[in-house]
């Protein structure tokens, strides 16, 4: 099984699919600035490429569910991996 001994490591990575996130803009006018910048200078949620990482604190594994604090997505967002 792939989550064995995973419960020992007090935080993980997931990379996960933003699968409702915009890809069309790469360039963008952020209210702070007011100045057009390309989407790789910014910190924006609108990406070209969805894939999205969070480093999360991990609370408990039941079976195959991860209990997680920390993570920033959707319910039903599509997982790509685990890391330690």
């Amino acid at each position: 099984m792939a989550l064995t001994n995973l419960a020992g490591h007090p935080r993980i990575q997931v990379l996960y699919w933003m699968h409702h996130a915009r890809r069309d803009l790469v360039l963008q006018t952020p209210f702070s600035s007011m100045q057009t910048t390309g989407t790789f200078a910014l910190r924006s949620p609108v990406r070209p490429n969805p894939i999205a990482s969070s480093i999360v604190r991990l609370i408990a594994i039941e079976g195959t569910t991860l209990q997680v604090r920390g993570l920033d997505c959707l319910d039903g967002t599509p997982l790509i991996d685990l890391s330690t």
